[in-house]
């Protein structure tokens, strides 16, 4: 009787220490670009997108980026003074908290909040970002898009429809409002009528020096994320 596929046996080994390595491996790359570098910044990013942050990386490509992975750089940094990996980094590790990064750098402090405080790129919004503005088309036609397009637009809730062959919006249409949040719907259409709203933009929360272990923060976050440190441990 041939034995059934059900009773396979996977062994999970190979893929832990696979990851085990992968996490010890970027811990060690980092805490090689912390000897390396004489500042470390962490920043935050708002409406963050990848194709962005990679523009960055290349504008800054003299510096080092780490973004993601917050668990693996906390153990890399250190959670408290006992297992710092040096003085001073673990109060640093407190603020690798959501949607944040890493930035390893020999430019000034004065020279990375020069930058990221001019630096902004917009972008078209997506479903559940907020509408930063006002937001009604004018009843008319509509010739940028093709007429196999109508359907689309009217399954979008816009009121078209084709008139000689032209795509036209049979009376004015309210997209959205300063303020709304947006359905998938409503983000949709700002992107096909090429509306952006999104603004990625970088905030640098803290820093630290290498040369003489000194922390600044910039933000006054540090006392909420201890506090929900302290309920994720009672959760526990």
């Amino acid at each position: 009787m041939p034995k059934s596929k059900r009773d396979k046996k996977i062994s999970l080994t190979k893929t832990a220490k696979k990851g085990l390595e992968a996490k010890q491996k970027l811990i060690e790359e980092f805490r090689k670009c912390v000897d390396t570098y004489k500042y470390l910044f962490i920043f935050s990013v708002a409406n963050m997108r990848n194709n962005k942050l990679k523009d960055l990386r290349t504008a800054w490509k003299h510096s080092r980026f780490f973004f993601g992975k917050n668990k693996v750089m906390i153990i890399a940094m250190g959670k408290g003074e006992t297992d710092e990996y040096k003085d001073n980094l673990c109060k640093v590790s407190r603020y690798l908290r959501g949607e944040v990064g890493v930035l390893l750098t020999n430019k000034t402090k004065d020279e990375v909040q020069e930058y990221f405080s001019h630096f902004k790129e917009t972008d078209y919004a997506r479903a559940g970002n907020q509408a930063q503005m006002d937001v009604t088309l004018d009843e008319g036609p509509l010739e940028q898009f093709t007429h196999s397009m109508e359907p689309q637009l009217r399954q979008l809730g816009l009121p078209t429809a084709l008139k000689k062959g032209v795509v036209t919006l049979l009376k004015d249409h309210e997209v959205c409002k300063e303020g709304d949040i947006l359905t998938p719907e409503q983000a949709r259409i700002l992107k096909l009528f090429g509306i952006e709203m999104a603004e990625f933009k970088v905030q640098i929360k803290c820093m630290w020096s290498s040369e003489t272990g000194e922390f600044e923060k910039f933000t006054d976050e540090e006392k909420s994320m201890q506090d929900k440190d302290d309920d994720e441990e009672d959760g526990e």
